[in-house]
């Protein structure tokens, strides 16, 4: 039996760099708003030890990543596509387009969130600009790697 191998998928690539880099910023910003609520906590006199940091980062992992991987989503698809369509006119600045629309959609989508919501969502993470700022930086670099991982097999 002469088993014929299925046509390439030139496009498999790149969504699979798009799914990884999806998973890396929603991956950063769940732990980092994690790590930054903690901190908050300790800072009220709340005693939290490394093991229930690290608990609670698994649980926030399990539990709140579904919810921020449908932000960074719902933040990427008009910002990445900007990006894209930007790209194809200065395609030198690929990189740095995705980067920086990976991060301004992220930061517009929390803010949005955190001004609709009936209470902040993210509570001490993104009450502060360090710790917005250090959830948008996973976006950041995880659109700016899309990009670069993608250069050369971007669709269009």
């Amino acid at each position: 039996m002469n088993a014929t191998l299925p046509p390439p998928r030139p496009w498999a690539p790149i969504v699979t760099a798009l799914a990884l880099a999806w998973l890396a910023a929603t991956a950063w910003g769940t732990v980092v708003q994690t790590q930054f609520n903690l901190q908050a906590l300790a800072g009220l006199g709340v005693e939290v030890p490394p093991g229930v940091r690290v608990l609670t980062t698994l649980q926030d992992l399990a539990g709140f990543a579904p919810l921020y991987a449908g932000i960074v989503a719902a933040a990427w698809l008009p910002a990445l596509a900007l990006a894209a369509w930007l790209a194809r006119r200065w395609p030198a600045a690929r990189v740095p387009l995705f980067a920086v629309a990976g991060g301004l959609g992220v930061l517009a989508a929390v803010r949005c969130i955190d001004a609709l919501a009936p209470m902040p969502v993210f509570i001490d993470a993104t009450r502060h600009t360090v710790g917005l700022l250090s959830m948008v930086a996973g976006s950041v670099a995880a659109a700016g790697w899309y990009a670069y991982r993608t250069r050369q097999r971007s669709i269009g």
